[in-house]
C-alpha cells in the first residue's frame, strides 16, 4: 500500500472539505479503496499508487476551482469527479449520523425526525429549499442552525433572516419605541433560535458587523444577497408579489430556506399567500426543493400533536 501527502497551499480547508466535511466525503466515497485522512492543510493518502495519484489531481482541481470561485459545492466536486471518470457517490453522508450544530452550551442539534432529515439533506443539495408543516415541527430551528453552521464554516460571508409583519400592516407606526423597538416583537422568536446557537458576544459582534441581520420581509425589496443564507420564516404571510420579491434576492453563492404553515395565515385570503402559490409556480425547477412536515415532527410540548391533530380533524 502506498501513501501521499498533500500540502494545501492558499486554500480555507473548511470551504474546500465542506460543512461536516461533506464534501471531503462525497471524494472518499468516490474512492472508497483509498484511505483519505484529512489533519489541518493536510491530507493523508493510503491505497494503490496510481488510484492516489489520481486522488491527488481531484483535489488539485478541486482548489483551483475553490480559488477561482472563492466557493466549492456538491456539484462542483461532482463535475470534477466526473472529469476524472469516477462513478457518482452518495451526496452526503444520511443526516441522522450528521451534527448540525454544537451550542455554546455544548448541546448538539441534529435532526430529530425522518422529515427534519429530509429538510437537512435538501439543504445541502439545493439552493432554494421549502420547509412547511404545522408549527413545532423545528422548521425555523433546524433552518437558522443550518444558516449558523454555514457561517462559521466560511461557507457564507453573512445570514439574512427575515419575517412578514402582517399583524402590523399600517399600525406598526403607532407603535412605541424607535424602528428596531417597533419590530422586534415579529423577529424575537428569530433572535431566540440564534441566542440558542451562538455565544451572545459573538452574536452582538455579527450583528453589528452585519454578519447576521434580522429584517422585516417588506424590508428586503432592492437589495442584492452575495454569499449569504438567507431565511424567510413565516412565509405564509407573504404575498405572492412579496415572495417573489424575496426569492429574486438571491446572489451569487447564496442559498435560502423558506419555512411556513400554510393552515395559519394571517391574510385575509388564504388564496393569496405566497407560499400557498408558489407550490404551484416553482413546482419541478431543479435546485428548488420542497420539504413538508407533519403532526409527526412535532418537537414541542407532547399536547402540541394532539392540538394540530383536533384542528386538522375539525377543519375536515
Amino acid at each position: 500500500m502506498a501513501e501521499k501527502h498533500i500540502r494545501i497551499d492558499g486554500a480555507d480547508p473548511r470551504l474546500l472539505f465542506g460543512f461536516n466535511d461533506v464534501l471531503l466525503r462525497k471524494v472518499e466515497a468516490a474512492f472508497p479503496d483509498t484511505k483519505i485522512t484529512a489533519r489541518g492543510t493536510d491530507i493523508y493518502l493510503a491505497g494503490d499508487p496510481d488510484t492516489l495519484q489520481t486522488v491527488e489531481q481531484v483535489f488539485n482541481e478541486l482548489m483551483l476551482v475553490l480559488e477561482r470561485n472563492d466557493a466549492l459545492t456538491e456539484s462542483d466536486v461532482q463535475t470534477v469527479l466526473a472529469l476524472f471518470g469516477e462513478a457518482e457517490g452518495p451526496a452526503h453522508t444520511p443526516a441522522s449520523d450528521l451534527t448540525i450544530l454544537k451550542t455554546p452550551r455544548g448541546d448538539t442539534i441534529r435532526p430529530r425526525t425522518p422529515n427534519q432529515e429530509r429538510l437537512v439533506e435538501a439543504a445541502f443539495n439545493n439552493d432554494v429549499v421549502f420547509a412547511v408543516g404545522p408549527a413545532g415541527t423545528g422548521k425555523t430551528y433546524v433552518a437558522v442552525a443550518l444558516a449558523v453552521a454555514a457561517l462559521r464554516a466560511h461557507q457564507v460571508k453573512r445570514i439574512v433572516l427575515s419575517r412578514p409583519a402582517v399583524e402590523a400592516g399600517e399600525q406598526l407606526g403607532f407603535l412605541p419605541g424607535d424602528f428596531y423597538e417597533k419590530i422586534d416583537p415579529y423577529l424575537r422568536p428569530l433572535y431566540d433560535a440564534l441566542g440558542d446557537m451562538l455565544p451572545r458576544e459573538k452574536l452582538a459582534e455579527y450583528l453589528e458587523h452585519s454578519q447576521v441581520e434580522v429584517v422585516p420581509l417588506a424590508y428586503m425589496r432592492g437589495r442584492t444577497l452575495k454569499s449569504a443564507f438567507v431565511i424567510l420564516d413565516e412565509a405564509q404571510n407573504a404575498t405572492t408579489r412579496q415572495m417573489k420579491m424575496f426569492l429574486t434576492r438571491l446572489g451569487p453563492n447564496s442559498r435560502a430556506i423558506i419555512t411556513g404553515d400554510v393552515t395559519q395565515t394571517d391574510l385575509a385570503n388564504r388564496r393569496d399567500s405566497g407560499l400557498v402559490q408558489v407550490q404551484h409556480i416553482l413546482k419541478g425547477i431543479d435546485g428548488i426543493e420542497f420539504i413538508y412536515l407533519d403532526r409527526d415532527d412535532v418537537v414541542r410540548h407532547r399536547l402540541v400533536r394532539e392540538i394540530i391533530a383536533a384542528y386538522e380533524k375539525h377543519d375536515a
